[in-house]
């Protein structure tokens, strides 16, 4: 199978969570106007418009699969323009919420979803996605959980996606060492990383993102997770990492402390992932988007799930979404109508195979197009597994503020400018205040 070039724009992803901090707590999300038009033409078809914020690949994805929707389709036409990149698109959908004139579905992380789901104008999906053609049951627990907000669905799944390890065979072999197996621990993956490291060579045993930005904290939840912490405690009102986050947090300085970690200074972690490429890095976390690239380098991997700390596997997943807004009824049901057919398992098979993702349910798992695209795609059975024990961020309006505070706790370990405990304090008062702000 030809290697399939991965969108530019496709994970800088997690990545925007931050910037949704200047938005969350502002009035911009309420008491919108409806669209200006009714969308409904002459001759009684429909017209939804669809910021799809995708690129390169993807967008050729897309851009077919919305031409099958209208062969089978002819009352709907969904209009592909207008929008921005999906990176873009919160401060997009906010200031067109704020003027009344939005579109009917947008592209919209699922760490942003909490806040554009203030809006009135999100529509309540809880019951249409109870009677929709591909039982919402078949959908993996974190596409799920990543649009229900207080118990309600406020948006459907679009992709998902998580993390694993993967490693350069060749440097393994070169060290003489045996390639991980499901089960490691994180003291196993630093010390790997250590003895994989040759600083005369230009050499990294791994790498990790130094911006401060969502990716680099969405790596460190699946660790606090897996010592026992959650993003947000029991009450509501404190992080659930305070003790968690610091041993997470030693698994960084360890590696700083051996020098075996490759901090990446620029967003979006394409430094990282070239050192990687190279062939100057042994392992690197991250997930399906970047095997193609890898593939495409003629690197030989290996993939295996993240290490743990007591051998319960946890890994992290970053399911993104198509949010619907209401512009009348008309184009609301017309705009369920299209994301109800483009989350079936025909057609997210196709998506998950030619834009580069993971399925959303069982059934599109159990696809032929999908077996084949795994079976013939090494290490991505390993990935797909992965998403039973995946975890997702709590879809919560603070999250953005909590991940800005982790974010720097992460960074000024890896610069050695703090020790986890005196960092994680730090994070914990910025966190903790933005948790008491009234929502």
């Amino acid at each position: 199978m030809t290697p399939i070039p991965r969108a530019p724009s496709r994970r800088t992803v997690l990545r925007a969570a931050g910037s949704a901090t200047a938005l969350v707590g502002t009035g911009a999300l309420a008491g919108c106007a409806a669209g200006a038009s009714d969308g409904i033409g002459a001759d009684g078809s429909v017209t939804v418009q669809l910021w799809h914020g995708q690129t390169d690949t993807a967008l050729k994805v897309i851009k077919n699969l919305v031409a099958d929707f209208h062969r089978t389709h002819p009352d709907i036409h969904v209009d592909l323009g207008g929008g921005v990149l999906a990176d873009a698109m919160l401060q997009k959908v906010t200031a067109a919420l704020a003027s009344g004139s939005y579109p009917d579905i947008a592209f919209i992380f699922g760490s942003d979803l909490a806040s554009i789901a203030r809006s009135p104008q999100v529509v309540d999906l809880t019951e249409h996605v109870r009677k929709g053609p591909t039982p919402w049951a078949s959908y993996w627990p974190s596409a799920r959980e990543a649009v229900t907000i207080n118990g309600h669905v406020r948006a459907v799944p679009a992709m998902v996606d998580c993390l694993a390890m993967v490693c350069n065979r060749k440097l393994f072999a070169e060290a003489g060492m045996e390639l991980p197996r499901p089960g490691w621990t994180w003291d196993e993956f630093v010390d790997t990383a250590r003895r994989l490291t040759d600083a005369g060579r230009g050499r990294f045993g791994t790498g990790w993102p130094g911006t401060g930005d969502e990716d680099t904290v969405w790596r460190l939840w699946p660790l606090i997770w897996g010592a026992g912490g959650e993003v947000i405690a029991e009450d509501g009102k404190h992080i659930g990492f305070a003790e968690e986050g610091v041993r997470a947090l030693e698994v960084v300085r360890d590696l700083v402390r051996d020098k075996s970690v490759y901090v990446d200074p620029k967003p979006g972690s394409e430094q990282m992932y070239k050192v990687f490429l190279s062939g100057r890095m042994a392992m690197v976390p991250t997930g399906p988007w970047q095997l193609p690239d890898i593939a495409q380098a003629k690197l030989d991997y290996h993939v295996v799930p993240l290490p743990t700390f007591d051998g319960e596997p946890v890994t992290i997943s970053g399911p993104d979404t198509w949010t619907v807004f209401d512009n009348g009824e008309a184009r609301s049901r017309a705009a369920r109508t299209f994301v109800t057919w483009l989350t079936e398992p025909a057609q997210d098979s196709r998506w998950d195979v030619e834009a580069g993702s993971l399925p959303l349910s069982s059934g599109s798992e159990k696809s032929p197009a999908w077996r084949e695209h795994a079976t013939e795609t090494p290490g991505m059975p390993v990935f797909t597994e992965a998403l039973t024990s995946a975890r997702v961020r709590p879809v919560h309006p603070a999250y953005p503020r909590i991940s800005q505070a982790l974010g720097e706790a992460i960074v000024s370990v890896l610069l050695g400018r703090a020790t986890p405990e005196a960092a994680l304090r730090s994070c914990a008062e910025d966190a903790n205040a933005a948790l008491l702000i009234p929502r």
